[in-house]
């Protein structure tokens, strides 16, 4: 990820904590590399996202939203059409809330608290309606549980190599041993990066790489047959298996959730 980002024209208003802005893509749509000078919660009400920082990338279904503190570059990928309902946090009223990205899980108050920011366009006051329901939000975020839907990336050279390699081919079931031997490196020198990069070992940063990919075809209506076979999984039971382990539901069930 670069470190320069345009700053794409602030939709949100700085004479209120709380703005809010809707706008639909179509499948396919990139928003390239940008900043805003607000916080943000991004959230797509339909539809799925992948958002990617120099810190790495997340996949977010409408069971989720992305937490993006002021001023962090990043980009946004429409997997398929996306419902996207943005919350834009002034500083100041961010100041108690997280300073990394991170993937959260809305609930069913957050859902509706973020559909009925939509309708408030002008300015507020903290205690009439529209401020209190802003001030709700505001407290609701400070209570968002964190999931584990991020794919850390590296920058040193031959790990860039590997897991680069790794997302183009992701049913690829070499091991970190002949992975080590493709770069030219000791396995244990290899393993002892992976960990300082990402904070993960090289199975651990694989099975999350694969799952990511996953919820991408998955929400683009691919078989679960189709897509374990495509993330190297021997059968689907043994992806369901991982599936399940990792975000408690079985991949028949996981967009269902909160429709």
């Amino acid at each position: 990820m670069p470190r320069h980002a345009s700053t794409q024209r602030d939709h949100h208003r700085d004479t209120v904590p709380v703005s809010s802005r809707a706008v639909d893509f179509p499948p396919g749509h990139i928003r390239p590399l940008h900043h805003h000078a607000a916080a943000q919660l991004i959230y797509a009400a339909a539809g799925v996202m992948v958002v990617s920082s120099a810190a790495g990338q997340w996949v977010v279904p409408p069971t989720q939203a992305i937490w993006m503190p002021a001023y962090t570059a990043h980009t946004v990928r429409m997997v398929n059409a996306v419902a996207m309902r943005t919350l834009y946090i002034q500083p100041d009223a961010a100041s108690g809330l997280p300073e990394r990205c991170h993937t959260v899980a809305i609930s069913d108050l957050l859902r509706q608290l973020i559909l009925s920011a939509m309708d408030i366009t002008g300015d507020y006051t903290a205690d009439s309606r529209d401020g209190r329901l802003m001030g709700l939000l505001l407290d609701e975020l400070n209570f968002l549980p964190v999931l584990p839907l991020h794919l850390p990336l590296p920058t040193h050279p031959y790990l860039v190599e590997i897991c680069q390699r790794i997302l183009d081919a992701p049913d690829d079931k070499r091991t970190l041993r002949d992975w080590a031997q493709v770069v030219g490196v000791n396995p244990k020198t290899v393993q002892r990066t992976f960990a300082q990069q990402v904070s993960m070992t090289f199975g651990q940063w694989r099975q999350q790489a694969r799952l990511l990919m996953a919820l991408e075809r998955l929400a683009t209506g691919q078989n679960v047959l189709d897509v374990a076979l495509s993330m190297g999984y021997d059968s689907p039971s043994a992806f369901t298996s991982m599936f399940r382990k990792q975000l408690g539901v079985v991949p028949s069930e996981y967009f269902r959730i909160g429709e």
